[in-house]
Protein backbone atom coordinates (compact mmCIF):
# COMPACT_ATOMS: atom_id res chain seq x y z
CA UNK A 1 0.00 0.00 0.00
CA UNK A 2 1.33 3.56 -1.04
CA UNK A 3 2.19 5.79 1.17
CA UNK A 4 -0.80 7.78 2.47
CA UNK A 5 -0.22 11.59 1.51
CA UNK A 6 -1.08 14.66 3.12
CA UNK A 7 -1.45 18.49 2.72
CA UNK A 8 1.40 20.94 3.45
CA UNK A 9 1.24 22.33 6.99
CA UNK A 10 -0.56 25.09 6.76
CA UNK A 11 -2.35 24.68 3.55
CA UNK A 12 -6.07 23.28 4.44
CA UNK A 13 -8.58 21.76 2.40
CA UNK A 14 -12.03 23.54 2.40
CA UNK A 15 -14.69 20.44 2.33
CA UNK A 16 -17.96 20.71 2.40
CA UNK A 17 -19.79 21.85 4.16
CA UNK A 18 -17.66 24.46 5.42
CA UNK A 19 -17.25 25.57 1.60
CA UNK A 20 -20.67 26.74 2.04
CA UNK A 21 -19.45 29.37 4.08
CA UNK A 22 -17.04 30.42 1.87
CA UNK A 23 -19.36 30.49 -1.03
CA UNK A 24 -21.93 32.43 1.08
CA UNK A 25 -19.02 35.06 1.60
CA UNK A 26 -17.78 35.69 -2.13
CA UNK A 27 -21.15 35.90 -2.71
CA UNK A 28 -21.66 38.99 -0.74
CA UNK A 29 -18.40 40.27 -1.85
CA UNK A 30 -19.62 40.00 -5.55
CA UNK A 31 -22.95 41.76 -5.05
CA UNK A 32 -21.19 44.38 -3.12
CA UNK A 33 -18.27 45.24 -5.43
CA UNK A 34 -20.84 45.50 -8.31
CA UNK A 35 -23.00 47.97 -6.34
CA UNK A 36 -19.86 49.80 -6.10
CA UNK A 37 -19.07 49.43 -9.65
CA UNK A 38 -16.08 47.74 -9.06
CA UNK A 39 -14.74 44.92 -11.53
CA UNK A 40 -13.15 41.24 -11.22
CA UNK A 41 -9.53 41.31 -12.58
CA UNK A 42 -7.90 37.60 -11.71
CA UNK A 43 -3.87 37.39 -11.81
CA UNK A 44 -1.68 34.41 -11.54
CA UNK A 45 -0.54 32.89 -8.51
CA UNK A 46 2.87 32.89 -9.24
CA UNK A 47 4.68 36.08 -10.57
CA UNK A 48 8.67 37.32 -10.93
CA UNK A 49 10.46 37.61 -7.72
CA UNK A 50 11.53 41.43 -8.51
CA UNK A 51 8.09 42.63 -8.74
CA UNK A 52 7.77 41.79 -4.86
CA UNK A 53 11.47 42.84 -3.71
CA UNK A 54 11.01 46.27 -6.02
CA UNK A 55 7.05 46.87 -4.68
CA UNK A 56 7.13 46.16 -0.89
CA UNK A 57 10.54 46.43 -0.65
CA UNK A 58 13.53 44.43 0.45
CA UNK A 59 13.76 45.25 4.42
CA UNK A 60 10.03 44.16 4.65
CA UNK A 61 9.46 40.52 6.81
CA UNK A 62 7.76 39.34 3.87
CA UNK A 63 10.28 39.65 1.37
CA UNK A 64 13.22 38.95 4.24
CA UNK A 65 11.53 36.03 5.72
CA UNK A 66 8.42 34.87 4.46
CA UNK A 67 7.85 34.86 0.88
CA UNK A 68 8.00 31.04 -1.62
CA UNK A 69 10.44 31.83 -4.00
CA UNK A 70 11.93 29.34 -6.34
CA UNK A 71 14.24 29.40 -9.77
CA UNK A 72 11.73 28.09 -12.78
CA UNK A 73 14.50 24.85 -14.31
CA UNK A 74 13.70 25.56 -17.56
CA UNK A 75 14.91 29.06 -17.73
CA UNK A 76 16.39 30.44 -14.54
CA UNK A 77 13.55 32.90 -14.01
CA UNK A 78 13.27 33.59 -10.53
CA UNK A 79 9.62 33.14 -9.18
CA UNK A 80 7.94 33.64 -6.17
CA UNK A 81 4.18 32.73 -5.20
CA UNK A 82 2.19 35.81 -4.36
CA UNK A 83 2.27 36.49 -0.11
CA UNK A 84 -0.30 39.89 -1.54
CA UNK A 85 -2.09 41.01 -4.51
CA UNK A 86 -1.69 44.43 -4.95
CA UNK A 87 1.60 44.34 -6.76
CA UNK A 88 0.09 41.68 -9.36
CA UNK A 89 -2.67 44.15 -9.51
CA UNK A 90 -0.50 46.92 -10.45
CA UNK A 91 1.81 45.14 -12.63
CA UNK A 92 -1.77 43.77 -14.50
CA UNK A 93 -2.58 47.24 -14.80
CA UNK A 94 1.04 48.88 -15.86
CA UNK A 95 1.12 46.11 -18.21
CA UNK A 96 -1.76 46.09 -20.04
CA UNK A 97 -2.37 50.29 -19.90
CA UNK A 98 -5.24 49.97 -18.57
CA UNK A 99 -5.67 53.58 -17.11
CA UNK A 100 -5.05 54.51 -20.80
CA UNK A 101 -8.51 55.88 -20.89
CA UNK A 102 -9.09 56.73 -16.93
CA UNK A 103 -8.82 54.68 -13.93
CA UNK A 104 -10.31 51.48 -12.78
CA UNK A 105 -12.14 50.33 -9.98
CA UNK A 106 -11.21 46.34 -9.24
CA UNK A 107 -11.37 43.85 -6.98
CA UNK A 108 -9.98 40.03 -6.54
CA UNK A 109 -10.38 37.26 -4.31
CA UNK A 110 -7.99 34.27 -4.02
CA UNK A 111 -4.95 32.66 -2.23
CA UNK A 112 -1.76 33.74 -0.89
CA UNK A 113 1.22 31.90 0.31
CA UNK A 114 3.47 33.24 3.36
CA UNK A 115 6.17 31.16 5.07
CA UNK A 116 5.40 31.80 8.78
CA UNK A 117 4.16 30.11 11.59
CA UNK A 118 -0.01 28.72 11.30
CA UNK A 119 -2.10 29.92 14.13
CA UNK A 120 -5.57 30.93 14.40
CA UNK A 121 -6.83 32.66 10.90
CA UNK A 122 -3.15 32.69 9.67
CA UNK A 123 -2.03 30.14 7.40
CA UNK A 124 0.91 29.36 4.94
CA UNK A 125 -2.00 29.42 2.23
CA UNK A 126 -4.61 31.57 3.09
CA UNK A 127 -7.48 33.68 0.77
CA UNK A 128 -8.09 37.52 0.42
CA UNK A 129 -10.32 39.82 -1.24
CA UNK A 130 -9.35 43.05 -2.29
CA UNK A 131 -10.40 46.38 -3.65
CA UNK A 132 -8.17 48.67 -5.99
CA UNK A 133 -8.98 51.84 -7.35
CA UNK A 134 -6.40 53.16 -9.85
CA UNK A 135 -5.51 56.42 -11.33
CA UNK A 136 -7.65 58.65 -9.01
CA UNK A 137 -5.57 61.02 -6.67
CA UNK A 138 -8.55 62.35 -4.67
CA UNK A 139 -9.60 61.94 -1.04
CA UNK A 140 -13.11 60.89 -1.82
CA UNK A 141 -11.62 57.39 -3.07
CA UNK A 142 -9.58 56.87 -0.06
CA UNK A 143 -13.41 57.18 1.75
CA UNK A 144 -14.98 55.53 -1.02
CA UNK A 145 -12.97 52.44 -0.42
CA UNK A 146 -13.25 52.75 3.43
CA UNK A 147 -17.15 52.80 3.19
CA UNK A 148 -17.11 49.84 1.06
CA UNK A 149 -15.23 47.67 3.27
CA UNK A 150 -17.54 49.23 6.36
CA UNK A 151 -20.58 48.31 4.13
CA UNK A 152 -19.27 44.84 3.79
CA UNK A 153 -18.99 44.37 7.64
CA UNK A 154 -22.51 45.61 8.12
CA UNK A 155 -23.68 42.77 4.77
CA UNK A 156 -22.46 40.45 7.09
CA UNK A 157 -23.69 41.09 10.54
CA UNK A 158 -20.35 42.09 12.24
CA UNK A 159 -20.00 44.04 15.08
CA UNK A 160 -16.86 45.05 17.45
CA UNK A 161 -14.89 46.08 14.03
CA UNK A 162 -12.69 48.98 14.73
CA UNK A 163 -11.36 51.72 12.15
CA UNK A 164 -8.13 53.02 12.78
CA UNK A 165 -7.02 55.31 10.58
CA UNK A 166 -3.40 57.43 10.18
CA UNK A 167 -1.36 59.28 7.59
CA UNK A 168 2.21 58.31 6.34
CA UNK A 169 2.43 61.44 4.09
CA UNK A 170 4.34 62.05 1.50
CA UNK A 171 8.51 60.18 1.01
CA UNK A 172 10.39 63.45 2.07
CA UNK A 173 8.59 63.65 5.12
CA UNK A 174 8.60 60.29 5.82
CA UNK A 175 12.37 61.15 5.04
CA UNK A 176 12.56 63.59 8.01
CA UNK A 177 10.65 61.47 10.53
CA UNK A 178 12.88 58.61 9.58
CA UNK A 179 16.01 60.70 10.85
CA UNK A 180 14.60 62.16 13.65
CA UNK A 181 13.32 58.55 14.96
CA UNK A 182 17.09 56.82 13.83
CA UNK A 183 18.08 60.09 16.36
CA UNK A 184 15.63 58.78 19.05
CA UNK A 185 16.08 55.01 19.14
CA UNK A 186 19.92 55.21 19.42
CA UNK A 187 18.99 57.38 22.26
CA UNK A 188 17.25 54.19 23.73
CA UNK A 189 19.18 51.77 22.13
CA UNK A 190 19.21 49.83 25.89
CA UNK A 191 15.71 48.97 25.51
CA UNK A 192 15.83 48.25 21.83
CA UNK A 193 15.21 44.21 21.39
CA UNK A 194 17.56 41.95 18.57
CA UNK A 195 15.33 42.61 15.58
CA UNK A 196 14.44 46.54 16.48
CA UNK A 197 18.51 47.35 16.65
CA UNK A 198 18.57 44.84 13.12
CA UNK A 199 16.04 47.53 11.79
CA UNK A 200 17.15 50.56 13.03
CA UNK A 201 18.82 52.16 10.24
CA UNK A 202 17.13 50.10 7.48
CA UNK A 203 13.41 50.50 8.54
CA UNK A 204 13.35 52.62 11.45
CA UNK A 205 9.27 53.25 10.99
CA UNK A 206 8.43 49.29 11.37
CA UNK A 207 10.12 49.70 14.84
CA UNK A 208 7.12 51.79 15.97
CA UNK A 209 4.81 48.12 14.89
CA UNK A 210 7.04 46.38 17.45
CA UNK A 211 4.24 44.56 20.02
CA UNK A 212 7.62 43.51 22.13
CA UNK A 213 5.63 44.71 25.92
CA UNK A 214 9.03 46.01 26.80
CA UNK A 215 9.39 48.66 23.87
CA UNK A 216 5.73 49.51 24.37
CA UNK A 217 6.67 53.17 26.41
CA UNK A 218 9.78 54.21 24.52
CA UNK A 219 7.48 53.69 21.70
CA UNK A 220 4.42 55.82 22.63
CA UNK A 221 6.97 58.69 23.39
CA UNK A 222 8.64 58.44 19.76
CA UNK A 223 8.56 61.51 17.16
CA UNK A 224 5.33 60.83 15.40
CA UNK A 225 4.77 61.28 11.64
CA UNK A 226 2.09 63.25 11.84
CA UNK A 227 4.27 66.58 13.54
CA UNK A 228 5.96 66.33 9.86
CA UNK A 229 3.22 66.63 7.53
CA UNK A 230 3.02 69.54 5.25
CA UNK A 231 0.01 71.45 4.39
CA UNK A 232 -0.99 68.74 1.30
CA UNK A 233 -0.78 65.57 3.08
CA UNK A 234 -2.61 67.21 6.01
CA UNK A 235 -5.31 68.51 4.00
CA UNK A 236 -5.51 65.37 2.17
CA UNK A 237 -6.02 63.48 5.70
CA UNK A 238 -8.87 66.19 6.83
CA UNK A 239 -10.45 65.43 3.51
CA UNK A 240 -10.65 61.71 4.31
CA UNK A 241 -12.43 62.47 8.03
CA UNK A 242 -14.35 65.08 6.48
CA UNK A 243 -15.87 62.43 4.63
CA UNK A 244 -16.36 60.01 7.10
CA UNK A 245 -17.35 61.93 9.45
CA UNK A 246 -20.38 62.78 7.18
CA UNK A 247 -20.84 59.08 6.58
CA UNK A 248 -21.16 58.31 10.24
CA UNK A 249 -18.02 56.03 10.31
CA UNK A 250 -16.65 56.54 13.47
CA UNK A 251 -11.98 56.02 13.69
CA UNK A 252 -9.69 56.21 15.88
CA UNK A 253 -6.53 58.25 15.10
CA UNK A 254 -3.69 55.30 15.73
CA UNK A 255 -0.31 57.31 14.99
CA UNK A 256 1.78 54.27 15.02
CA UNK A 257 -0.82 52.35 12.14
CA UNK A 258 1.91 51.86 9.37
CA UNK A 259 1.85 48.61 7.48
CA UNK A 260 3.92 46.04 6.53
CA UNK A 261 5.10 47.24 2.85
CA UNK A 262 6.90 49.71 2.17
CA UNK A 263 4.96 51.17 -0.83
CA UNK A 264 2.37 53.65 0.97
CA UNK A 265 1.78 56.95 1.15
CA UNK A 266 -0.59 59.44 2.89
CA UNK A 267 -4.08 57.82 4.12
CA UNK A 268 -3.40 54.03 5.94
CA UNK A 269 -6.15 52.16 8.18
CA UNK A 270 -7.00 48.81 9.00
CA UNK A 271 -9.95 47.39 10.83
CA UNK A 272 -9.47 45.68 13.75
CA UNK A 273 -11.73 43.82 16.32
CA UNK A 274 -10.89 42.43 19.99
CA UNK A 275 -12.77 39.27 19.04
CA UNK A 276 -9.84 37.15 17.62
CA UNK A 277 -7.20 37.87 19.99
CA UNK A 278 -3.65 38.54 18.66
CA UNK A 279 -4.89 38.34 15.29
CA UNK A 280 -6.95 41.23 15.61
CA UNK A 281 -6.46 42.82 12.20
CA UNK A 282 -9.11 41.28 9.28
CA UNK A 283 -8.39 43.94 6.43
CA UNK A 284 -5.96 46.35 6.15
CA UNK A 285 -5.02 49.02 3.12
CA UNK A 286 -4.22 52.49 2.17
CA UNK A 287 -2.40 54.66 -0.75
CA UNK A 288 0.55 53.73 -2.74
CA UNK A 289 0.78 56.50 -5.32
CA UNK A 290 3.98 55.48 -6.42
CA UNK A 291 4.18 51.86 -6.74
CA UNK A 292 2.80 51.80 -10.37
CA UNK A 293 6.53 53.69 -11.50
CA UNK A 294 8.07 51.50 -8.89
CA UNK A 295 7.52 48.73 -11.14
CA UNK A 296 8.29 50.58 -14.31
CA UNK A 297 4.46 51.63 -15.35
CA UNK A 298 3.89 55.07 -16.28
CA UNK A 299 3.17 57.37 -12.75
CA UNK A 300 -0.67 57.21 -11.24
CA UNK A 301 -2.21 57.66 -8.12
CA UNK A 302 -3.83 54.33 -6.27
CA UNK A 303 -5.51 53.29 -3.37
CA UNK A 304 -7.13 49.73 -2.12
CA UNK A 305 -7.54 47.55 0.62
CA UNK A 306 -7.16 43.72 1.13
CA UNK A 307 -9.11 41.40 3.59
CA UNK A 308 -8.07 38.13 5.40
CA UNK A 309 -10.94 35.94 4.23
CA UNK A 310 -10.07 33.04 6.89
CA UNK A 311 -10.10 35.65 9.66
CA UNK A 312 -13.46 37.56 8.57
CA UNK A 313 -15.00 33.39 8.31
CA UNK A 314 -13.64 33.09 12.29
CA UNK A 315 -14.99 36.24 13.46
CA UNK A 316 -18.57 35.44 11.72
CA UNK A 317 -17.96 32.14 13.69
CA UNK A 318 -17.04 33.88 16.64
CA UNK A 319 -20.07 36.23 16.83
CA UNK A 320 -22.80 33.75 16.31
CA UNK A 321 -23.69 34.98 13.13
CA UNK A 322 -25.79 31.96 10.57
CA UNK A 323 -24.52 31.32 7.24
CA UNK A 324 -27.85 29.85 5.44
CA UNK A 325 -26.65 26.35 3.99
CA UNK A 326 -28.00 25.36 0.88
CA UNK A 327 -31.12 23.24 0.79
CA UNK A 328 -31.43 20.02 -1.33
CA UNK A 329 -35.20 20.41 -2.79
CA UNK A 330 -35.47 17.08 -3.75
CA UNK A 331 -33.84 13.54 -3.69
CA UNK A 332 -34.79 10.75 -5.81
CA UNK A 333 -35.68 7.29 -4.89
CA UNK A 334 -35.56 4.78 -7.75
CA UNK A 335 -36.43 0.97 -6.64
CA UNK A 336 -35.04 -0.30 -10.06
CA UNK A 337 -32.34 -0.04 -12.54
CA UNK A 338 -35.16 -0.04 -15.00
CA UNK A 339 -36.83 2.81 -14.03
CA UNK A 340 -33.38 5.16 -14.76
CA UNK A 341 -34.05 6.35 -18.17
CA UNK A 342 -37.10 7.85 -17.60
CA UNK A 343 -36.29 9.16 -14.36
CA UNK A 344 -33.18 10.82 -15.74
CA UNK A 345 -35.44 12.10 -17.78
CA UNK A 346 -37.64 13.91 -15.82
CA UNK A 347 -34.40 15.01 -12.86
CA UNK A 348 -33.01 16.89 -15.67
CA UNK A 349 -36.58 18.94 -16.22
CA UNK A 350 -36.36 19.69 -13.13
CA UNK A 351 -32.99 20.85 -13.05
CA UNK A 352 -33.27 23.14 -15.93
CA UNK A 353 -36.85 24.48 -13.85
CA UNK A 354 -34.43 25.11 -11.07
CA UNK A 355 -34.97 22.45 -8.78
CA UNK A 356 -31.75 21.17 -6.97
CA UNK A 357 -32.35 17.18 -7.15
CA UNK A 358 -30.19 14.73 -5.79
CA UNK A 359 -30.28 11.20 -7.72
CA UNK A 360 -30.00 7.83 -5.62
CA UNK A 361 -26.69 5.81 -7.25
CA UNK A 362 -26.44 2.01 -6.69
CA UNK A 363 -23.20 0.94 -4.70
CA UNK A 364 -22.83 -2.26 -7.64
CA UNK A 365 -23.62 -2.40 -11.45
CA UNK A 366 -26.84 -4.82 -9.81
CA UNK A 367 -29.19 -3.07 -8.26
CA UNK A 368 -30.01 0.22 -6.49
CA UNK A 369 -30.02 -1.06 -3.46
CA UNK A 370 -33.44 -1.58 -1.19
CA UNK A 371 -36.04 1.11 -0.53
CA UNK A 372 -35.11 1.61 3.29
CA UNK A 373 -31.32 2.11 2.48
CA UNK A 374 -32.80 4.67 -0.18
CA UNK A 375 -34.87 6.99 2.09
CA UNK A 376 -32.34 6.90 4.64
CA UNK A 377 -29.98 8.15 2.35
CA UNK A 378 -32.78 10.70 1.41
CA UNK A 379 -32.88 11.83 4.75
CA UNK A 380 -29.23 12.29 5.29
CA UNK A 381 -29.40 14.40 2.17
CA UNK A 382 -31.27 17.22 4.20
CA UNK A 383 -33.56 16.86 1.15
CA UNK A 384 -37.59 18.78 1.27
CA UNK A 385 -39.00 15.82 -0.27
CA UNK A 386 -38.59 12.52 -1.55
CA UNK A 387 -39.56 12.09 -5.27
CA UNK A 388 -40.60 7.96 -5.82
CA UNK A 389 -39.94 6.24 -9.50
CA UNK A 390 -41.66 3.55 -8.19
CA UNK A 391 -42.80 0.26 -10.90
CA UNK A 392 -46.56 1.02 -9.94
CA UNK A 393 -46.42 4.83 -10.36
CA UNK A 394 -44.58 4.64 -13.78
CA UNK A 395 -47.15 2.39 -15.52
CA UNK A 396 -49.24 5.29 -14.44
CA UNK A 397 -47.35 8.25 -16.09
CA UNK A 398 -46.91 9.46 -11.83
CA UNK A 399 -44.55 9.62 -9.64
CA UNK A 400 -44.93 9.45 -5.80
CA UNK A 401 -43.88 13.03 -3.87
CA UNK A 402 -43.29 12.54 0.23
CA UNK A 403 -42.68 15.00 1.90
CA UNK A 404 -38.82 14.45 4.77
CA UNK A 405 -39.31 17.62 6.63
CA UNK A 406 -41.73 18.79 8.95
CA UNK A 407 -41.55 21.92 7.13
CA UNK A 408 -42.61 20.73 3.67
CA UNK A 409 -45.48 19.02 4.92
CA UNK A 410 -46.84 22.24 6.10
CA UNK A 411 -47.11 22.97 2.47
CA UNK A 412 -49.88 22.07 0.38
CA UNK A 413 -48.03 19.21 -1.22
CA UNK A 414 -50.52 15.72 0.34
CA UNK A 415 -47.93 13.16 0.50
CA UNK A 416 -50.14 10.94 -1.07
CA UNK A 417 -50.87 12.93 -4.08
CA UNK A 418 -49.37 11.44 -7.87
CA UNK A 419 -48.52 14.35 -10.22
CA UNK A 420 -48.07 13.42 -13.59
CA UNK A 421 -44.69 12.87 -14.90
CA UNK A 422 -44.94 15.83 -17.57
CA UNK A 423 -46.11 18.32 -15.18
CA UNK A 424 -42.80 19.91 -14.27
CA UNK A 425 -44.51 23.37 -13.67
CA UNK A 426 -46.53 21.88 -11.23
CA UNK A 427 -44.06 20.41 -9.29
CA UNK A 428 -41.68 23.44 -9.48
CA UNK A 429 -44.54 25.07 -7.69
CA UNK A 430 -45.26 22.83 -5.33
CA UNK A 431 -41.18 22.86 -4.17
CA UNK A 432 -41.24 26.18 -3.38
CA UNK A 433 -38.74 27.58 -7.07
CA UNK A 434 -41.33 28.30 -9.53
CA UNK A 435 -40.05 28.47 -13.12
CA UNK A 436 -38.88 31.56 -14.59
Amino acid sequence: MAEKLSAVKGMNDILPPDSARWEWLEDKVRTLMARYAYRNIRTPIVEPTPLFVRGLGEVTDIVEKEMYSFEDKLNGEALTLRPENTAGVVRAVAEHSMLYEGGKRLYYMGPMFRHERPQRGRYRQFHQVGAEALGFPGAEVDAELILLADALWKELGLTDVQLELNSLGQPDERKQHRAALIVYFEAHSDVLDAEAKRRLHSNPLRLLDSKNPAMQSMLEAAPQLMDFLGEASLKHFDGVKAMLDANGVAYRINPRLVRGMDYYNLTVFEFVTRSLGSQGTICGGGRYDYLIEQIGGKAAPAVGWALGVERVLELIKEQGKDIPMPVLDAYAVIPETSALPVALRVLQQLRAAGISVQMHSGLSVDGMGSMKSQFKKADGSGARFALIFGAAELAQGCVALKPLRASAEAGEIDAQTLHRLQDVALWANKLGSPIV
